[in-house]
């Protein structure tokens, strides 16, 4: 390649790179690619893996998520230790098999990390759900050809410091990577993604187990 051409080239690469218009571009579309994909969606099964470190600890869980609207979500941890997050649409449960006592907080009150994951039900649009949404160009995705975009969650912009999102090409949100001010890091992996699949609406109701008291307070 001539020396003419090789300026050219680099050239062509800055100004793609830094252009706000085409950096822009590139994100309204992305950003319009996820909502096409989930605001369709009626129901979600997944698979999912959830990696937590911070202050001195670290911890990997996985089970199953389940998403129906309007504003239902159920998380089944099953490894390494069996245990429920739940929302109805208006209180989220949490409760571990064998223990006396099971959480409960209204939705509304709700700043737990998973909470976000409502825009996977096309309650909002991406770009309207996070605060300085632009795309991370040197955090490297974890899947060749996806695109991270980071951003804040309105909700918790008291807590977050940023979040990244995974993106496919063809809008699936492959990963979320939820950066607390704290330091600590929670990262979300979804595989399996199954949409429009049938789930009754009892999987999202929760009745507390005899004798299991029912307490008022922070979900984790």
């Amino acid at each position: 390649m001539s020396a003419a051409r090789i300026q050219l080239f680099v050239l062509f690469t800055v100004v793609t790179l830094n252009h706000p218009s085409l950096l822009a571009e590139d994100l309204h579309s992305l950003a319009n690619a996820v909502d096409a994909r989930y605001n369709h969606l009626r129901t979600l099964e997944a698979q999912f893996c959830e990696i937590y470190s911070g202050s001195g600890a670290a911890r990997t869980e996985s089970g199953t998520l389940l998403l129906k609207k309007p504003g239902r979500m159920r998380w089944d941890y099953t490894e390494p230790r069996t245990k429920l997050f739940l929302t109805d649409g208006n209180t989220a449960w949490f409760y571990v098999p064998g223990e006396n006592q099971v959480r409960r907080m209204p939705v509304k009150q709700l700043d737990d990390l998973r909470s976000p994951l409502r825009y996977l039900l096309g309650k909002t649009k991406l770009e309207k759900e996070f605060e300085d949404l632009h795309i991370a160009r040197n955090e490297k995705p974890a899947n060749s050809g996806d695109t991270v975009l980071e951003g804040v969650p309105k909700d918790l912009r008291d807590r977050v410091a940023r979040t990244l999102l995974e993106v496919t090409p063809t809008g699936y949100i492959q990963r979320i990577v939820v950066e607390e001010m704290d330091g600590s890091v929670t990262e979300f992996r979804f595989l399996q993604q199954r949409e429009n699949v049938e789930i009754p609406d009892t999987k999202f109701r929760f009745t507390p187990p005899q004798g299991v008291e029912v307490v008022q307070g922070t979900l984790d």
